[in-house]
């Protein structure tokens, strides 16, 4: 027998109206911090970042493909994965769907990571994606937006991270249990794994000039993280109590030493 609050339908419409009142307020409230982010001051981009595509060498300015604004998911594949990060999958798996209606709104949706191209392009066959991706991986664009980090700066805790400066490098005891798991999963090891970090950056294009508008990281993401949207209305919510449960899309079933980060083509 449910151990969860149990009501009458009058009972339980009573409180779904109490609910929706929040629920509205929560809109609003939403909405206000969209129009907010979007009057946010501009910062011109001068540096001449370059990429590596499947169409060859682009300049950031060639990202927006002939649309006004620009989205760079920061996707942690870093140089030195084997694998694409499982949270970052999950998060591409929501939005690879919607790039196509994106781009016909006037806004063109990237993967950005740091593992050379030929690496992000078998994984994106495995995955069976679409969303176009590029390489960073002889530019500072990763380091400038503060989404990867060098060795020195994590052992000197010189990182800036999420608007805020800390971090260092991890030994056997300061490593939580999910970092170890995700660097397994990915074939290396947590302060590796840990030099590249999750996050989203918007970008527009006026008159030929870039200007970068907004970036945001760790928990920011969680708003574009499509599988959190549906469990949040589940009855169950997250329901995280047993720790990290997601795993790639192909993963699901298979034993922990199957899904130690091998990229298959």
């Amino acid at each position: 027998m449910t151990t969860h609050t149990t009501a009458t339908r009058e009972e339980w419409l009573a409180a779904r109206l109490e609910l929706l009142k929040a629920e509205k307020e929560l809109t609003r409230r939403s909405d206000e911090v969209a129009r907010q982010r979007q009057a946010l001051p501009w910062v011109r981009v001068d540096k001449d970042y370059r990429f590596e595509t499947d169409e060859g060498s682009a300049t950031l300015k060639n990202l927006f493909q002939g649309r006004s604004q620009l989205l760079v998911y920061h996707f942690m594949f870093g140089p030195h994965y084997n694998a694409g990060c499982p949270s970052c999958s999950m998060i591409a798996d929501g939005f690879n769907g919607f790039t196509t209606h994106l781009a016909n709104h006037d806004v063109m949706l990237w993967a950005v990571s740091r593992a050379p191209l030929a690496n992000l392009q078998a994984y994106k066959r495995r995955m069976g994606w679409a969303f176009p991706w590029a390489s960073s991986r002889t530019s500072e664009f990763n380091f400038d937006f503060n989404v990867s980090f060098t060795e020195e700066q994590q052992r000197s805790g010189a990182i800036e991270y999420n608007y805020e400066r800390g971090g260092h490098a991890m030994d056997a005891a300061q490593v939580p249990a999910p970092v170890a798991q995700f660097a397994a999963m990915c074939g290396t090891d947590a302060p590796t794994y840990s030099r590249d970090r999750p996050g989203l950056s918007a970008f527009a294009l006026e008159d030929g000039v870039v200007y970068h508008a907004y970036s945001t990281y760790a928990r920011g993401v969680d708003g574009i993280w499509g599988a959190y949207q549906y469990l949040d209305r589940a009855p169950k919510g997250r329901n995280e109590s047993g720790g990290v449960w997601w795993r790639r899309h192909d993963e699901y079933g298979q034993a922990p030493s199957d899904r130690l980060g091998c990229c298959r083509a």
